[in-house]
């Protein structure tokens, strides 16, 4: 073994575990025999030295592994056979240490967020690939998509990140594909030569810790059968990873000076300072980090670390979403009627990209066929298809208890906006009690109940089933009428304003709730809450919005005299696309003639949602920072899909908008979009169609002489209104 310090730990292990009678035994042999041809150990020497003197003397005389080959020898010949035989095993399990060390409790299986009582998924039979990216660090350069095989890949230079992060938004498969990364390794099949050591922290229950604890602590909770190895897993920290999931869901503020950090594994801290010790690499710098965490929190991460690589997950391919659908169906009849349907729905094809919200829409649609419904009530925005699934679960077949639902209903939406404001999402026993979420009837399907260690107790703490089901209710609570039984009970204040306000201050973590205020609002949305679960929203809420959004007109949404009235922020697209109204669409746009979106790499549902605006806006433009130099884009297209998997052209959708009569765009920028001669088919036949586009501008494209020659004649139809091709 060339490792001294594993050598080191099982002697001093083998040495502890002898009764002090056989110790003296051990060292008088010892000092009477001649292995290895190097004599013995002088009696002197060996007379007054204790377990640890003697391990010390024992890789002195002898080299390596020849140490431990020695010290099997003399418990044999002093009869000590079983201790012997437990050092040989020991020193075997050291060289095969992936297959005998593992973290507990391994994620083999996971649960359905709808999952009755001991019903599980089985991972493998439920994971499908992910597309991921390599991103350089802060910046939207792009690389080609890789795998989870890849993440710790040495770059073109031959260096190894030490530090990966794993980027997604919300519900984009960051902790699945964490628990999948352990699940391969453990079973032999991902970086089996690359590390000997996986572990698991989740940030939801680091939030938990109130006692200081060590690095060794947090390897030893998750190995509780092999105390005797917390050594060698220290010894050897260059084969050493760790999965932290959920960075964004940390409470800790991360401004510790460096004087504060450890540098020891055993060293005990509180758990703010344990994580950034491993962050900032002052402890266990050789071991290796892998983060993942939602956008928003970025900036938070990015000052606690130096030299790491950025991945992000972007979810689903085309091909990945329809064996989503088979895996998810198990029935082949099922998948194939559910997926048709979605994939003619060019929209709901395209929110499948996110798992979570794939996974909802297989749900709602499970449903719909199991009970023979028409499957064209889907929903075609996410908020609608949380409002379906909601609305499926409040009332299953034969329930006719809509009244007590509603009390639950509002309690979660309760807690869900109180845990907001308090940034928390776990949750206590009484704080459950007193929303009247303990009943039978609480709808706890919507509640995962965790059991976590807290010093040397457990305690059970309710989380929502995933953090977006949280900022759904959230949202929820804030469009609800009033209802005189939840007054007095403790809620936070209902006031959209102070929301909003908040919102615009700082969105990081409201966004998403923000984005369902919208989507609530939607008619569909208000009809089906009404019709389907019994609740009324208010129409108030509508008037406050549309106000607040003309507030923000002359403050955040600012920018320089050149670029007058102008819209700079995607997220204001993508909430304003969840209403659905289009008068209230029109009169939030109606100062804006451009539109600029800042450094943002568009997903499909982004196209399909600015594609709606095109009616309102005459100018559209992406502004971007290449690596090189700063270049205006007026409008980038997704490269998140490979052109192999597209049905149509990567402006199929833009150009679908375009040819609408009532478009006003007169002014398009394509500059370096990647664009080739097979999207001119498509821009050729708006140029014959378009009465308001009169430039276009296509530099530095590949578009190919048939390309150039599709536009060509395009501008030669009597129809084409264009004055400037460049």
């Amino acid at each position: 073994m060339e490792n001294q310090s594993k050598i080191s730990d099982l002697l001093q292990s083998a040495l502890d575990n002898l009764l002090q009678e056989d110790f003296k035994r051990f060292k008088d042999k010892l000092s009477h025999s001649d292995f290895e041809g190097k004599g013995s150990i002088p009696r002197g020497r060996l007379e007054k030295a204790d377990r640890t003197d003697t391990k010390n003397l024992l890789m002195e005389f002898y080299d390596g592994d020849a140490a431990v080959n020695v010290t099997i020898k003399v418990f044999t010949q002093i009869n000590l056979r079983a201790s012997a035989a437990k050092l040989s095993e020991e020193r075997e399990r050291g060289k095969k240490l992936k297959v005998t060390v593992k973290p507990g409790n391994l994620p083999q299986v996971i649960k359905d967020r709808n999952a009755r009582l001991g019903e599980n998924v089985k991972l493998n039979s439920r994971y499908t690939k992910l597309i991921i990216k390599h991103t350089e660090a802060m910046t939207e350069r792009a690389s080609s998509v890789i795998t989870m095989d890849t993440l710790f890949k040495p770059d073109k230079d031959g260096q190894t990140p030490q530090i990966v992060v794993l980027v997604g938004a919300a519900g984009i498969g960051k902790t699945i594909t964490s628990k999948k990364i352990m699940l391969d390794w453990a079973a032999g099949e991902l970086y089996k030569e690359t590390f000997d050591y996986v572990f698991y922290i989740n940030c939801r229950e680091m939030n938990l810790l109130t006692k200081e604890v060590s690095v060794a602590d947090m390897i030893l909770k998750q190995c509780p059968n092999n105390k005797t190895s917390i050594n060698h897993i220290l010894g050897q920290p260059d084969k050493l990873l760790f999965i932290i999931d959920g960075f964004d869901e940390l409470r800790f503020s991360f401004d510790q000076s460096k004087d504060n950090l450890c540098s020891e594994s055993w060293e005990k801290k509180p758990v703010e300072i344990i994580l950034s010790s491993l962050f900032r690499k002052t402890v266990l710098p050789e071991s290796y980090l892998l983060i993942t965490t939602r956008p928003a929190a970025l900036e938070k991460l990015g000052k606690c670390l130096e030299c790491e690589r950025h991945a992000e997950i972007l979810g689903f391919s085309e091909a990945d979403r329809k064996e989503y659908f088979h895996k998810f169906f198990r029935n082949e009849k099922q998948a194939r009627q559910a997926f048709r349907f979605v994939r003619e729905n060019e929209i709901l094809f395209t929110m499948c990209f996110v798992p979570i919200v794939c996974w909802i829409i297989c749900t709602v649609l499970k449903q719909q066929l199991e009970k023979g419904e028409d499957l064209a009530q889907a929903s075609k925005t996410t908020t609608g298809m949380y409002v379906l699934y909601l609305s499926s679960l409040v009332n299953p077949p034969g329930s006719n208890s809509k009244p007590c639902k509603k009390a639950s209903l509002r309690g979660l939406c309760s807690l869900a906006a109180d845990g907001i404001w308090k940034r928390k999402i776990l949750f206590e026993e009484e704080e459950i009690k007193m929303l009247g979420l303990d009943q039978e009837d609480a709808l706890p399907l919507f509640l995962n109940e965790n059991i976590f260690q807290k010093d040397i107790d457990t305690e059970c703490l309710y989380s929502f089933i995933h953090l977006s089901f949280q900022e759904f209710f959230a949202a929820l609570f804030y469009v609800l009428e009033e209802d005189e039984t939840m007054e007095d009970s403790g809620t936070p204040k209902k006031d959209v304003k102070t929301l909003l306000e908040n919102y615009g201050n700082s969105r990081n973590y409201l966004m998403l709730t923000v984005r369902f205020l919208y989507g609530l609002l939607n008619e569909k949305s208000i009809k089906d809450m009404e019709e389907k679960i019994g609740c009324k929203i208010s129409p108030k809420i509508k008037s406050d919005l549309m106000k607040w959004i003309q507030t923000q007109k002359q403050t955040v949404l600012s920018v320089p005299s050149v670029y007058d009235k102008i819209i700079c922020q995607l997220e204001e697209f993508r909430c304003l696309y969840e209403i659905q109204d289009g008068n209230f669409m029109k009169n939030a746009l109606e100062p804006f003639t451009k539109i600029v979106i800042s450094r943002n790499k568009l997903t499909p549902m982004d196209q399909i949602v600015l594609s709606s605006y095109y009616l309102n806006i005459q100018e559209i433009e992406l502004k971007s920072v290449s690596r090189d130099q700063d270049r205006t884009f007026l409008f980038s297209l997704s490269r998140e899909q490979h052109q192999d998997e597209l049905k149509h052209s990567r402006v199929f959708l833009l150009c679908q908008a375009l040819k609408d009569p009532n478009c006003k765009l007169k002014k398009l920028w394509l500059n370096y979009c990647n664009i080739t001669h097979v999207s001119c088919k498509d821009l050729a036949a708006v140029l014959k169609t378009s009465q308001r586009l009169i430039e276009l501008d296509m530099g530095i494209n590949e578009l190919q002489e048939s390309g150039v020659q599709l536009l060509c004649e395009a501008l030669k139809h009597p129809n084409c209104r264009l004055q400037r091709l460049g």
